[in-house]
């Protein structure tokens, strides 16, 4: 059934594979391996997933490897139908279980008491264009700021881009409308912290 639905068993294979996988790269002729399947349709089926943007692949040792691309638009829905991971029939509906999640972000950011701005964009904000999913500013360690993204990764099931600043050097860069926090801001975004209401002003 499912075979029919995504258009080939190899193809339904493939993608077992990488969303069960994050992170994780493979090359052909272990992917041919692993699922058992000919050679000619694994080269066909990734050249099809690459085109749609499932998957991407770079080279290493003279041999070209494949993963999937967690920022794929669709990347969460898939692994909620491929990944091997149980589905609680008793679980709210999908878009009370979004919003919940979406506190959730917010709790995690909120819990570092030094930061003075958050913005949360990118792949955790729907229709977000934003490379960095997390801007976090203040005076906070990498290591509780690596602890806090972690809470989202495991909620999310895929890394995310966050990025750390002095507020110094957020401010300055506000003012002269640095092209980086600008990506961020004029897409959509979700203001997590803003203690001076500095964002407000703009």
């Amino acid at each position: 059934m499912i075979d029919a639905l995504f258009g080939s068993k190899t193809r339904v294979k493939l993608l077992h594979l990488f969303l069960n996988h994050p992170g994780q790269s493979f090359y052909v002729r272990e992917i041919t391996r692993i699922i058992d399947e000919q050679i000619n349709s694994v080269r066909r089926e990734l050249a099809n997933m690459l085109e749609v943007g499932v998957i991407t692949s770079d080279s290493a040792d003279n041999k070209l490897y494949y993963q999937v691309n967690q920022r794929y638009e669709f990347y969460t829905a898939l692994r909620a139908i491929f990944a091997n991971e149980p589905i609680d029939a008793t679980a709210p509906s999908r878009v009370a279980e979004k919003d919940a999640v979406n506190e959730q972000y917010l709790s995690a950011v909120a819990g570092l008491s030094s930061l003075r701005v958050a913005i949360i964009a990118g792949v955790l904000v729907k229709g977000s264009t934003s490379p960095v999913d997390v801007l976090m500013v203040g005076s906070v360690s990498a290591a509780k700021a690596k602890s806090a993204m972690a809470i989202i990764e495991k909620l999310e099931g895929r890394e995310i881009n966050y990025s750390v600043m002095p507020y110094e050097e957020f401010y300055y860069r506000l003012s002269v409308r640095d092209k980086f926090l600008t990506q961020i801001l004029n897409t959509k975004h979700t203001v997590a912290i803003d203690k001076d209401s500095v964002l407000s002003q703009k």
